[in-house]
């Protein structure tokens, strides 16, 4: 029975490009950047920090794509980007002279990646980037002249990914993959030699998926690093080079560590954050204790500091929250106040919008799972049209905290059910190994345990379930149509994998070093080829008996085209209900406002037309 119904929020506010995102200070601390739409494309502003919006100005001309993902040279004279073509990840690190405004291609090679390593602000005009011009399988290590624009090869890759430099902006530590699936934490002391490399942590395959590089200590005598090693849950360690000791910094005997804040000139651990149900700020430097005092009293909320200026001064501040838009501020560390900047998309606060609730309930083999639930406002919450979201990844995570995806469906009246399954990261390296080998095994029954959960309480009505996901999430959708066609009513996949074995053989070149993690976890094409055949939805074309609708961006090079287009060829000979949205100018994901208004809009007309009848959106 309807109560009190919201007002329907526009998919252009949910989908449609944001506001104003990502600010971010100028090392000098007197001016302010942030993305923000010029002719409807994402674009880089600038202006005085304490200026009105009118007076800033766009700094970057893109007219495709748009940008989302920029930062300020230490020198404050340039304002640096990466950018692809059409979603191929080939990245190229691009610049601006925010003086001239002219702009650099500063790695332009056709079919290479750019991947930011380390810059610092005592090397102001200096940068370390990856490149992988000579094998794109390896990124080799270059150092880039942004006074010129050269590049210098300073190390040559030998088989390693995620690389660290130490304050000096030498690369000094870097993780080695093994063939068992396991790696290597290997490093250099201070005054060893170019090719004086040592393994400094040996992680076994269970634990190489909880274990990443932080950075080195300010003497560059340490390394900081989260690992599971020796413990279930991921911890903040910081490993002595010169002696060979681990000190533990920061753990949860449950929770991996997540975000780990350093002083950007002593290199000390100012805050450590673990995600459980919500975000836990652990302050460990007790200087900045009454700063996040302040912080936290400034509205509700989850918190994080996502910049400062070199005088760590003034710091920005960013706010999500589940029912309202994302909130930035600049924080005054004399003053200890703070002054808001911009909600990032303010229309929101205009509408009504759903709390997200944390969940829990256990498997049919007694694992406890968690996840989130989003209610639609104003209605009773009783036999309610439901939609599974399946997370990516799938070595990832729901988080509690605004989306859009969730609103939109909470606010169309279906109830939103998010599951952290077995083989999420975040709830230590037990849980995440339970995933391992369980892609459409047990990972897809603690999704079908969920529907059950809600169906069971009274809160979902059986008839009406549908299932959608992206990658991971896309490849869930099509198991449940699949596997467990009885379950839902119909299935959303976003770039879904269909045959786990053309899956891994057609991984981008630069996860080949990786690719053991994968064979550890998913299966091994060459000895397991029965078993990945067996877990795949092409199998089971002949099953499906509800209407499917995928969507995929044709240069996507994580899950290519041939996986959505493989799947449909099946379906179409065999006349069975589907909708194929191919996306010629997209990769792996949605990145113009157009393609996602478009998408969602055929989405709800699906959700209308199967789980309530509703005509179409």
């Amino acid at each position: 029975m309807s109560l009190d119904l919201p007002a329907l929020v526009p998919r252009e506010v949910l989908f449609g490009n944001p506001e104003r995102i990502q600010p971010r200070i100028s090392p000098d601390g007197t001016r302010l950047g942030y993305i923000a739409p010029c002719d409807g494309v994402l674009n880089v502003w600038v202006g005085e920090v304490d200026a009105p919006a009118e007076d800033f100005r766009a700094v970057t001309d893109d007219t495709d794509r748009g940008i989302r993902v920029y930062f300020w040279s230490h020198d404050n004279r340039r304002i640096l980007y990466p950018q692809d073509k059409g979603g191929d990840e080939n990245w190229r690190l691009y610049d601006v002279d925010l003086d001239s405004g002219a702009t650099r291609d500063l790695t332009p090679f056709d079919g290479v990646q750019a991947q930011f390593v380390a810059y610092e602000k005592r090397f102001p005009t200096q940068m370390l980037v990856g490149l992988n011009r000579d094998d794109p399988k390896l990124h080799d290590v270059y150092r880039l002249d942004l006074l010129t624009g050269e590049l210098e090869k300073v190390v040559e890759n030998f088989g390693v990914t995620g690389w660290a430099a130490d304050p000096e902006l030498r690369v000094r530590a870097a993780l080695r993959h093994r063939p068992d699936g396991g790696m290597d934490v290997v490093a250099r002391r201070p005054d060893a030699g170019p090719d004086e490399w040592a393994t400094v942590l040996a992680v076994g395959a269970g634990d190489a998926l909880g274990t990443r590089l932080v950075g080195f200590t300010g003497d560059g005598r340490g390394l900081y690093l989260v690992s599971s090693v020796d413990a279930n849950a991921s911890r903040l360690l910081r490993l002595d080079l010169d002696l060979g000791g681990t000190e533990v910094l920061a753990e949860d005997p449950r929770y991996d560590v997540g975000a780990v804040v350093l002083h950007p000139d002593s290199r000390e651990v100012q805050l450590v954050n673990v995600i459980k149900a919500r975000v836990e700020t652990c302050v460990l430097d007790p200087s900045i204790q009454a700063d996040i005092d302040g912080i936290r009293s400034i509205q509700k909320g989850d918190f994080g500091i996502t910049d400062r200026d070199h005088a760590d001064r003034q710091w920005l501040v960013t706010f999500s929250v589940d029912d309202g838009p994302d909130s930035y501020y600049l924080w005054d560390r004399q003053t200890r106040a703070a002054t808001f900047l911009f909600h990032h998309q303010p229309a929101l606060s205009d509408y009504r919008l759903a709390p997200m609730e944390p969940f829990a309930f256990s498997a049919r083999d007694g694992l406890e799972i968690h996840g989130y639930l989003t209610f639609p406002a104003g209605t009773e919450r009783e036999r309610l049209p439901t939609v599974l979201c399946v997370h990516g990844g799938p070595w990832d995570r729901d988080v509690w905290g605004y989306s859009a995806g969730v609103q939109w469906l909470a606010n169309r009246g279906y109830l939103c059910v998010q599951v952290n399954f077995r083989g999420s990261t975040g709830y230590g390296k037990e849980f995440l190994n339970a995933g391992d080998k369980e892609w459409a095994g047990k990972m897809h029954d603690d999704l079908v345990d969920a529907v059950e959960f809600v169906v069971d309480e009274g809160w979902a009505d059986r008839e009406r379930v549908a299932i959608l996901g992206g990658s991971y999430g896309g490849y869930a959708a099509l198991v449940g149509a699949t596997f467990t066609p009885d379950v839902f009513r119909c299935a959303i996949s976003f770039a879904g994998i269909s045959n786990l074995q053309t899956m891994l053989e057609n991984t981008p070149p630069y996860w080949v070093p990786m690719v053991a993690q994968w064979h550890q976890r998913v299966g091994d094409p060459e000895t397991e080829a029965e078993f990945l055949w067996s877990r795949s939805p092409l199998s089971r074309v002949d099953d499906i008996r509800i209407p499917i609708l995928l969507a995929q961006g044709a240069n996507d090079p994580r899950v290519t085209q041939v996986e959505s287009e493989q799947i449909v060829a099946a379906m179409r000979e065999k006349g069975i209900d589907h909708e194929y949205l191919l996306l010629p100018d997209e990769g792996h994901g949605l990145a113009k406002p157009e393609n996602r208004l478009r998408v969602f809009a055929a989405v709800e007309r699906l959700l209308a037309k199967h789980l309530d009848g509703r005509s179409e959106a």
